[in-house]
């Protein structure tokens, strides 16, 4: 939920990320909606999300193994973490996962088939293990 009590909802099926006002059954597209595939404006299997109070939302984009910005009204998002392909360097991810950012656009994501926590600064080219990757 963000500050305005609305709910962020992933839908896997239609790759899209909905957020819904408080009692509401209809809700409004915010990012992704354009089927499966790997272009600015889709998802491949869309995890977990986080959402800053700015309304951005981040999401982990698990099977294009990186993690998307969507700032509020965007028509396509930016790639904030991976977008390398699956492996196991620093500038990859395996499965993004589990999603936090902090106050700073820091992005701390889960790397599922690499068992480790990533770090990715705002800006950055790559991140770093913070926790894990031992396999």
């Amino acid at each position: 939920m963000d500050e305005e009590r609305n709910l962020y909802v992933t839908d896997i099926l239609e790759s899209e990320v909905r957020r819904y006002a408080l009692g509401s059954k209809n809700g409004t597209l915010v990012a992704g909606g354009h089927r499966r595939g790997i272009g600015k404006n889709q998802f491949n299997n869309p995890a977990s999300l986080f959402v800053d109070r700015q309304q951005t939302v981040y999401v982990s984009d698990k099977e294009n193994h990186r993690v998307m910005k969507w700032e509020k009204g965007a028509t396509e998002g930016v790639v904030v973490a991976g977008n390398n392909g699956d492996g196991n360097t620093l500038k990859q991810l395996s499965y993004a996962g589990g999603l936090f950012v902090d106050s700073i656009g820091t992005v701390y994501v889960t790397d599922i088939r690499n068992h480790r926590v990533m770090r990715w600064p705002k800006g950055a080219q790559q991140g770093t293990v913070i926790v894990g990757g031992n396999g």
